[in-house]
């Protein structure tokens, strides 16, 4: 490996949005991310609801029409 090429290699601290703080190693000193496995859904086992606007419903609704056209059209034949 060549000499003096490669970032140094130091302690970082890790700042989550919710507050968390913890350290590790980078080549960056400080880190800002998002989320963390503190408030991670996944590591805490809260689920967060998302809400999705009907989206669901929507699509049942849209295609509740196009399967009774085909049930409709096969007893014509």
């Amino acid at each position: 490996m060549k000499k003096d090429i490669h970032p140094s290699f130091q302690k970082a601290i890790v700042h989550c949005a919710c507050g968390n703080e913890f350290e590790t190693f980078s080549t960056a000193k400080e880190i800002k991310v998002e989320i963390c496995s503190q408030c991670h859904p996944l590591f805490t086992g809260q689920q967060k609801i998302v809400n999705t606007k009907g989206r669901v419903e929507k699509f049942r609704r849209k295609y509740q029409k196009i399967g009774e056209n085909n049930i409709s059209s096969k007893k014509k034949k």
